[in-house]
């Protein structure tokens, strides 16, 4: 038995204590093993603290690493918002830990380094020092609990948010129901990158942009693909049920009681990931 395998055999302890430990990338070719909320990155790469149109926030975290695809799609998109009156380019919030895994904190997503949490704060300059990435905090877009957007909301979110639905690598976005519905109402000509983006609980200080799976990557696994359609009516529902909510549903008293989520283990994640904690 090898090392890698020993531990997933003897180990109990939660998954994301052995990754939050990990304080650096694995030796080894990149590679976004198992989904996106369980599973690994091998090989990760390092998005820098700070380039011509972005900086890394919250660098604390040590959250700033992704599959190689992710740190080229962040440099991609940050140039497309610099573009846009008013921004400097992107402020980015949680990406992958070094080798990726679940998270001691927050994220049950970004385990495998093809998720970035893109903050809704347009950026005027990029010479934060690190204890300012640490204090300063990212704007919220909504009101009325997500049914609208709030008089932070600019046509310049919506353009940076366009931006990132268009790029061929993104699967999907994630953003408050009250934006997406706002997007629908505003978006001309071809609106066909509103499929893309997938109303979702919070995301109104940030939203969340996931990739596909690299291109011949047998072992990571896509979500099932987008429903047809631009997704509007989909978001105006939620909008509604959350100015009219529906009422609760009766709870059967023969039913078990719900049990709490069972922490994962590494042996819950791809046999890769074994591997992936022990390269040095």
């Amino acid at each position: 038995m090898t090392a890698a395998r020993e531990i997933i055999s003897t180990s109990n302890e939660p998954a994301k204590r052995l990754f939050g430990a990990a304080r650096a990338p694995s030796s080894q070719t990149p590679a976004s093993w198992g989904a996106y909320s369980k599973g690994c990155l091998a090989g990760a790469e390092r998005l820098p603290e700070t380039g011509p149109t972005w900086q890394a926030m919250r660098l604390s975290r040590n959250r700033n690493y992704g599959h190689p695809d992710l740190i080229s799609f962040v440099k991609r998109l940050s140039a497309k918002a610099a573009q846009q009156p008013g921004w400097a380019g992107l402020y980015v919030g949680d990406m992958s830990q070094p080798r990726g895994g679940p998270m001691l904190t927050g994220h049950a997503s970004h385990q495998i380094g093809l998720d970035a949490d893109i903050w809704m704060l347009p950026p005027t300059r990029l010479d934060l020092t690190p204890q300012e990435r640490e204090n300063i905090s990212s704007i919220s877009m909504q009101r009325s609990n997500g049914a609208y957007v709030n008089s932070s909301w600019t046509p310049q979110h919506m353009e940076v948010i366009k931006a990132a639905a268009s790029d061929p690598a993104v699967a999907r976005i994630f953003v408050f129901a009250g934006a997406k519905v706002q997007m629908c109402n505003d978006a001309t000509g071809d609106r066909s990158w509103l499929r893309k983006v997938r109303p979702w609980y919070g995301h109104h200080y940030h939203f969340h942009v996931r990739l596909n799976c690299p291109a011949g990557m047998a072992g990571c696994s896509d979500q099932d693909p987008i429903p047809a359609g631009d997704g509007c009516a989909d978001a105006q529902q939620w909008v509604n049920d959350i100015l009219n909510p529906p009422p609760p549903q009766p709870r059967d008293p023969n039913a078990p009681a719900p049990q709490p989520r069972r922490e994962l283990t590494l042996a819950d994640l791809p046999q890769q990931c074994a591997a992936v904690l022990q390269s040095q």
